[in-house]
């Protein structure tokens, strides 16, 4: 079995940062050693995106436009082209014809291949060099400063954040930084991972992803 240090991040009163080994931690072979497939990442990252479309693009077709209740004029003598409804798709303000309606782009996919993907993007980021584990955040209050130098302290600031639960210090600290974003472990997903250059997992967030993709 594979094993990562754990960071210890140390917080002194002055607001330095520094960093100190708290022993290593327990890598499951199945969840960091996993086949890297681009087509598992393809498929989920696809279907994602596809999820987060609005599809709430519309148009109103003549069916949907008001007035139209009578002929404009009568079907002959005129020398004008025949017209029946002023909501015709031919005349200025009329309806579109085959316009866009509104649409739900979303779609399901196997969860078996999303635990794939997930497991070969996080085996990807080990094999680049790209993980890191901490022990924990403690950080005294909301500040973007200090999470910026925590980030800076071990080397990862376009990372991903993986925590067990919801931390409001650690998020609220971490959310004006424009390369970084925390995650509950419950929530993670490929295209974050991709979307990040380093993965950086608390204990207890490792603990938690491992128990759930190991299975």
């Amino acid at each position: 079995m594979a094993t990562q240090e754990i960071i210890k991040i140390e917080i002194d009163p002055s607001g330095d940062v520094s960093r100190e080994s708290a022993g290593e931690a327990d890598l499951s072979q199945e969840v960091f050693e996993a086949p890297i497939r681009t087509t598992y990442f393809w498929e989920v990252v696809r279907n994602i995106q596809a999820c987060k479309r609005a599809g709430t693009a519309s148009t109103r077709n003549r069916s949907m436009k008001r007035g139209g209740g009578r002929k404009p004029w009568r079907q002959k003598g005129t020398g004008r082209a025949r017209a029946g409804s002023r909501r015709s798709p031919l005349w200025r303000n009329g309806g579109v014809t085959f316009g866009p309606q509104p649409k739900d782009w979303s779609y399901r996919i196997n969860k078996k291949l999303k635990k794939k993907a997930l497991r070969a993007a996080i085996s990807a980021r080990r094999n680049e060099g790209h993980l890191v584990v901490v022990d924990r955040f403690e950080l005294p209050e909301i500040k973007t400063k200090l999470m910026r130098k925590i980030l800076e302290e071990i080397g990862a600031t376009n990372a991903l954040i993986v925590d067990a639960g919801p931390d409001t210090v650690l998020v609220r600290s971490a959310r004006n930084l424009p390369k970084a974003k925390v995650v509950d472990a419950g929530r993670l997903n490929v295209y974050e991972v991709l979307l990040h250059e380093y993965l950086v997992f608390t204990k207890a967030g490792l603990e938690t992803v491992q128990e759930a993709l190991g299975k």
